[in-house]
């Protein structure tokens, strides 16, 4: 099954940008949807953004406007870009994935992701 390394991440004052890569491995197929979840002690775990095989996006109403979800190297790697991050954007970002066969577009959270990045720390101090 798939494999998913995130990178970026780190701290920036709020109204910054940053960044965020998943690189995904060992596809058996490229039919995966790919998103991201945040977590938060406040929060919990959110859905963040998704992106279809077929580069349908969904955005969560609180980052819509702000973030952009877009694949790169072909399938294997979707990048994150934040805009006018904000103190609540603080948590930890993973990525995750699951089996989509044809879906034309992917669930934004949820509990279909069975497949997960080790997660990378995005601070934005208040």
């Amino acid at each position: 099954q798939a494999q998913l390394m995130e990178s970026g991440g780190g701290s920036v004052q709020a109204g910054g940008s940053l960044s965020l890569s998943c690189e995904a491995s060992q596809y058996r197929s490229g039919r995966y949807c790919l998103a991201w979840f945040r977590q938060s002690p406040e929060k919990g775990r959110e859905g963040v953004a998704s992106i279809s095989v077929a580069g349908v996006t969904k955005y969560a109403d609180f980052v819509k406007d702000r973030f952009t979800l877009s694949k790169e190297n072909g399938l294997n790697t979707v990048v994150l870009r934040m805009t006018s991050l904000k103190p609540e954007d603080t948590g930890i970002y993973s990525c995750a994935a699951y089996a989509s066969g044809l879906d034309i577009s992917c669930d934004v959270g949820g509990g279909r992701y069975d497949i997960w990045g080790q997660g990378t720390q995005v601070t934005v101090p208040s």
